[in-house]
């Protein structure tokens, strides 16, 4: 593995990218430099950290990666070399047959990298057999013994420790600022969190992994609970915060508002187990006759969503009813009333549409302002 972003020589970039258009603004963006503590420095190399455009100046920076490994597909895409590579942007795993061919291809990827100004990181490449395992983009990729297996091992990928370790931080740190806040609060902080993580560790081994997140955030629950109202008895906790909250479990122990009005948290182990479907042969994005494709594709994203989202996420076929673009890009949403409610406007899905929160704001600060040139004109 290797980290890019801070070395990639601006002139390797440059020429990779040829006769872009917009390549003479690229070179002033790298060149620009940076503010750090009131003192400019100069870029001379890498693309900024959390840049928007970094991670796609490295896929093309690295473009060609494959090729100079020694990676052979056929033409509907299947691997039929004796390595196989997996990259995400700057970070990826070169997986071979031996170790001495491992150490081959290391010193193969070292040599083509310098011609870009490029070299591993020392911190994060490291040869291992499957039956070791490592961790990549917040899996653990590992073999385990099968014995009734014909091979006698399987291959198992699962959320890594690094990856739970770091959602437990987190999450401790949002119930220690919680304290004083209603249940509202909880639930509407928590949320997308749990939401997020689990849809993103779903397409792997991990029914085993929420459950045992789910029995550690019950302990945090019932603390929570405890701060919150330190005289309280724990039948009267439990008759205020937890019960059979979700009509289609049989689940006494949903932390929320047993009341019915604010909602409930979700459990991790209520995300269903679904295996990513890798991409046929070398399907594009911009091949116009892939279109219908894409869309059956991208419509699997739908059940990330919960409730009226996913509805109405399916209804306007995965994109923001403002901007056009697609809803399934991690930022915030929010449903929009056409006709308002305060100005007799229905909860009907007709009524309603799925925006980013941005452009939802965007939306309400239009309409408020027509209103205000109709009052006073």
């Amino acid at each position: 593995m290797m980290s890019s972003f801070d070395n990639i020589g601006h002139e390797a970039l440059l020429k990779a990218i040829g006769e872009f258009p917009a390549r003479e603004l690229i070179r002033q963006w790298l060149k620009a430099g940076y503010m750090e503590q009131g003192m400019f420095y100069a870029s001379e190399s890498g693309t900024p950290q959390g840049g928007v455009i970094s991670p796609l100046l490295a896929n093309i920076a690295l473009h060609g990666m494959e090729a100079a490994v020694g990676v052979k597909y056929i033409s509907r895409g299947d691997n039929v070399g004796k390595r196989c590579l997996v990259r995400y942007a700057d970070d990826f795993v070169v997986f071979c047959e031996t170790e001495n061919d491992a150490r081959k291809a290391k010193a193969e990827v070292s040599a083509w990298l310098a011609t870009r100004g490029l070299r591993l990181s020392e911190a994060k490449t490291r040869i291992a057999h499957l039956s070791e395992g490592f961790d990549f983009l917040g899996y653990s990729v590992r073999q385990y013994p099968a014995p009734t297996t014909r091979a006698g091992l399987k291959l198992l990928i699962k959320p890594s420790r690094k990856s739970v370790k770091k959602l437990k931080i987190r999450l401790i740190q949002e119930w220690r600022v919680m304290g004083g806040q209603n249940i509202t609060g909880v639930l509407t902080r928590l949320n997308p969190i749990i939401r997020g993580w689990s849809n993103y560790h779903r397409v792997v081994v991990s029914k085993r992994i929420f459950a045992r997140i789910d029995n550690w955030m019950f302990d945090k629950e019932v603390q929570w609970a405890r701060r919150t109202h330190p005289t309280k008895p724990w039948y009267w906790l439990k008759r205020k915060y937890w019960g059979r909250l979700h009509p289609k479990r049989q689940d006494d122990w949903v932390f929320g508002d047993a009341a019915g009005t604010q909602g409930r948290l979700l459990k991790f182990c209520w995300t269903p187990i679904v295996r990513h479907i890798i991409v046929k042969g070398r399907a594009s994005l911009d091949d116009p006759d892939l279109a219908e494709y894409w869309a059956q594709r991208n419509a699997r994203q739908h059940d990330e969503l919960t409730g009226r989202q996913r509805v109405l996420a399916k209804k306007q076929r995965g994109l923001c009813a403002r901007c056009g673009e697609t809803v399934h890009n991690n930022e915030y949403l929010a449903v929009h009333h056409v006709q308002p409610r305060r100005l007799g406007g229905t909860t009907d899905l007709d009524n309603q549409r799925l925006m980013h929160l941005f452009c939802h704001l965007q939306v309400l600060a239009e309409e408020k302002g027509d209103r205000d040139r109709k009052r006073f004109a």
